[in-house]
């Protein structure tokens, strides 16, 4: 048990900060038991933080102790460990693009897959299952803009337009008019409108 205890504490401090560490991927170093065990032991030893129902991370280490990695990077290794879209909530993505001055106070994050909750120390970070639509354009500012004026809704989108024609890229603007087939009418409606100014 305490060589894969030392493998998994290896293993784990040659990865990114944020990767997690699955038992099913750790099978290399012992039998699936093993392994459950070790990560257990880990984890409530302080060694390693529990973030889900089988989801272990590596704490950072830092003069002032340790501290949960930083969720942006936990979600964004989730996101490319699993293959699934994770976008940014679109209450972030209108702060961000400077549509709204309110700040979101919970990390909440757009994922193509299941909806679930990390716990990462005393911060709870919110994957929410969202349709197809609201997560075209992933990591793009074109699909950040698509986000807020969802998040925004139909009494916004007009004015939110009017201020992201001149803060985005033309650029930026040709994608989101390119993808307005597969938008909801209230928001395609008003997307159609760029291509007339």
């Amino acid at each position: 048990m305490k060589s894969v205890i030392k493998e998994i504490l290896e293993h784990a401090a040659n990865l990114p900060e944020g990767t997690p560490l699955v038992a099913k991927e750790l099978l290399h170093l012992g039998s699936r038991f093993s392994v459950d065990q070790a990560l257990s032991r880990l984890a409530r030893n302080g060694k390693l933080l529990r973030v889900g129902r089988g989801i272990y991370v590596l704490p950072i280490r830092g003069r002032f102790g340790a501290r949960p990695p930083a969720p942006s990077k936990v979600v964004e290794a989730i996101s490319s460990q699993r293959g699934e879209t994770v976008v940014a909530h679109g209450a972030r993505a209108a702060n961000d693009l400077g549509l709204t001055t309110q700040v979101p106070v919970r990390q909440v994050y757009l994922t193509a897959g299941r909806s679930r909750r990390l716990k990462l120390g005393a911060q709870t970070v919110e994957l929410r299952h969202a349709p197809s639509w609201q997560l075209i354009l992933p990591q793009s500012a074109a699909g950040d803009a698509v986000r807020a004026l969802a998040w925004l809704g139909p009494n916004g989108a007009e004015e939110s337009l009017r201020i992201l024609e001149h803060k985005l890229p033309k650029s930026a603007l040709q994608e989101i008019v390119a993808v307005r087939g597969r938008l909801p009418t209230w928001m395609a409606k008003e997307v159609a409108r760029l291509t007339n100014r």
